[in-house]
């Protein structure tokens, strides 16, 4: 389940990281925005709090990453045009996600995104529809973990003075894990094991495992007993 159409341009969406090198950047630089979709040659990269942040400019793509944006959406657009629960189908997710698909889930049309190379799937994972993976930075979902309707898991920032410019930090969404309707994750965050996102909220930071938060942006609201 997958989607994205033709690019409009070389930078159009994302591939693979060909470079990686280290720099000094400030979180107070950026801003959480989507709506672009790219693939950089040139990535830096930096360690803080204990997760990796990587800057990526779409400008430097290479005709080999762009190639594999375009496969990739291609890919996604036969995927969201395909009946469910038919070999075709399966077959169609396993090539959009290699060997990060784990067994025993499903993944429901109206699939959307970016980078689906870069997304980790675990075993009995639930996607539900109209799901928006923002991939860039990197996304994993623990076994069992379930992500209801029109979630949007974002992955990918834009640089507050360079908008061409991505900020990218992973999504983290722990074993049975629960991401409510329409919940949105946002770059960097971590959603812990057996934790509730309440439907609609907005996450911008850590959840603690065995907890419920809702809202925007989302509150804890109380423990999983």
């Amino acid at each position: 389940m997958s989607f994205p159409s033709r690019p409009l341009g070389k930078s159009s969406f994302c591939a693979i990281t060909s470079a990686i090198r280290t720099t000094a950047v400030s979180q107070k630089s950026s801003i959480f925005a989507i709506g672009k979709t790219c693939s950089p040659k040139t990535i830096k990269s930096l360690n803080i709090n204990n997760m990796q942040e990587t800057i990526v400019d779409p400008r430097k793509t290479t005709p080999e990453e762009h190639a594999e944006g375009v496969r990739q959406a291609q890919v996604l657009f036969k995927l969201n045009h395909t009946m469910p629960y038919t070999d075709e189908y399966n077959a169609l997710l396993r090539e959009l996600f290699g060997d990060n698909l784990g067994e025993g889930g499903w993944v429901m049309p109206g699939l959307t995104g970016v980078c689906f190379d870069r997304v980790k799937i675990g075993n009995g994972v639930m996607i539900m529809n109209n799901c928006l993976m923002m991939s860039r930075g990197g996304i994993t979902l623990d076994d069992g973990a379930m992500i209801a309707a029109n979630v949007q898991l974002i992955s990918n920032n834009h640089d507050l003075h360079d908008r061409q410019l991505l900020i990218c930090k992973p999504v983290h969404i722990g074993r049975n894990a629960w991401v409510g309707a329409g919940a949105t994750i946002l770059p960097g965050v971590t959603v812990g094991e057996n934790a509730v996102v309440a439907a609609g909220a907005v996450v911008t930071k850590d959840v603690a495992p065995n907890t419920i938060v809702g809202g925007n942006p989302a509150k804890f609201i109380r423990t999983i007993d």
